[in-house]
This record gives structure tokens, sequence and C-alpha cells, in this order.
């Protein structure tokens, strides 16, 4: 957890924080894109990211979207929360029609799986997610869906 960890979560339990996230992304892929994807929001918030790269599953065009990641196992868990707004994220479509994803975490390239966690092992696994994002919680109880969880699993080269 870094200096900044407990404001940034106090940031993203605001309730119009959604409002924000074209700004956010923008802002966060023009840093990712400037330093490599060393530096991004996330990271100086001193929480884990990593940057999702997905082919549409309608257009076949790789697009790649900065998530706060929580390190699990040899993988990472990621929630498609939207900061708790009503609709999915579009790259949750996309992750479920994919084989596979490239992840840029601390800069490194990586070809991985998804796998969509549900039942008990989501729940699971959710807790876990807690212990990292609190917000998480927060986010369920807006969004009045069920927050999809991928367990991102890299393949071995």
């Amino acid at each position: 957890m870094g200096l900044l960890t407990p404001v940034a979560i106090r940031l993203g339990a605001l309730k119009w924080l959604p409002r924000f996230l074209p700004q956010i992304t923008w802002v966060d892929r023009t840093i990712s894109r400037l330093t490599g994807g060393r530096v991004t929001l996330v990271r100086i918030a001193g929480l884990p990211s990593l940057e999702l790269t997905v082919a549409g599953r309608k257009s076949g065009v790789a697009r790649t979207t900065p998530v706060l990641c929580v390190p699990y196992r040899d993988g990472f868990l990621v929630a498609g929360s939207n900061f708790g707004g009503p609709k999915v994220p579009v790259w949750v479509f996309n992750v479920r029609s994919a084989d596979t994803v490239q992840l840029r975490v601390n800069g490194k390239e990586l070809t991985a799986v998804a796998r969509e966690v549900t039942g008990e092992e989501r729940a699971a696994m959710w807790e876990h997610m807690l212990k990292t994002w609190p917000n998480y919680a927060k986010y369920a109880e807006r969004a009045e869906r069920v927050i999809p969880v991928f367990l991102f699993s890299p393949v071995a080269a």
C-alpha cells in the first residue's frame, strides 16, 4: 500500500466519479504511453494495475484499457466494475470472446488467458480483491448487477 492509497480509496468511493471515467482513462493511458507502461494513475496511488489489450469481438481492432488488478497466485484478478456504473465495460465482452489477451504489467508484456470466475470461487476471489480495493463493495451496491471477475493467467512463452 502506498502513501496515496488512502486518498485514492476515498476518491474512488465518490458517487459522482464515474461521470469522469473517460477523462480519467484518457489521462491514465497518456501517462502510461509516455512512460512505457511503468507509471499509471493507479500505480501513483500505490495500487497494482495493468494494461489490458484485447481485440474487439466485432471489429477485431485491438484496444488497450488500464485497469486496477489484484495479484493472485501466478495471475491477476480484474473486476469489470466500471466504478459501479450501470453498464458492463466493453472490454468485458471482448475478453469473453477472446482466446488470449495481452497484458502489460510493470512495463512487461505478457500473453494471458482469461477465465471468468463464478459462484463460490468468485466469492472467495472477491473477498481477496476487497483487501486491495475496498471500494469494490460500494461499486457492487451501486451497479445493481453482478460485477464480472476475471482471472488472467499468463501463458508460458
